[in-house]
């Protein structure tokens, strides 16, 4: 079980996400935006808008998990979502929404009880049953892996 400066390490990691995606991406033009981060993948600009659509997931799934008892966890096929119409649209739709979001998650995240942090539980159709500190573990690094995708790219483009 993760101690609560264990914790605290990856909900700051959640709170500074939204400042480093902007990095991440700050300076690109509309063609860098829609080139793939790799062959077959997502572009840049359809890895900031899943990054929105993944996060608000996620934070309703801490919400049901704190507010109902052993709620059923909606899954979502992402690769599918990323063929959305609003995917096309410029980022600041999705970073504005990343930051307010965070704030919200954060808060809630830091009111967290540590007696819940392992009872409040979830079911998962592909995971099973689930923790908040599972679910903590996931998200404290889903968005970091993406700015890596974005940094990547740049690198390789030399951007």
């Amino acid at each position: 079980m993760p101690t609560m400066q264990e914790r605290q390490a990856k909900i700051q990691k959640i709170r500074e996400l939204p400042v480093k995606l902007e990095d991440a991406v700050k300076g690109l033009n509309d063609a860098q935006l829609d080139t793939p981060y790799r062959d077959g993948g997502w572009t840049v600009r359809q890895v900031v808008h899943h990054v929105g659509d993944s996060h608000m997931n996620a934070f309703l799934r801490f919400k049901w998990m704190l507010m109902e008892n052993f709620p059923k966890i909606k899954t979502y096929d992402q690769d599918v979502w990323a063929t959305s119409p609003e995917y096309k649209l410029p980022l600041n739709a999705s970073l504005t929404l990343i930051r307010g979001l965070h704030e919200r998650w954060v808060t809630m995240l830091e009111s967290i009880p540590e007696s819940d942090w392992t009872a409040r539980t979830a079911d998962h159709p592909e995971n099973g049953v689930v923790t908040l500190d599972r679910m903590l573990d996931i998200y404290a690094n889903h968005g970091e892996k993406h700015c890596g995708h974005i940094w990547g790219l740049r690198k390789k483009m030399g951007w």
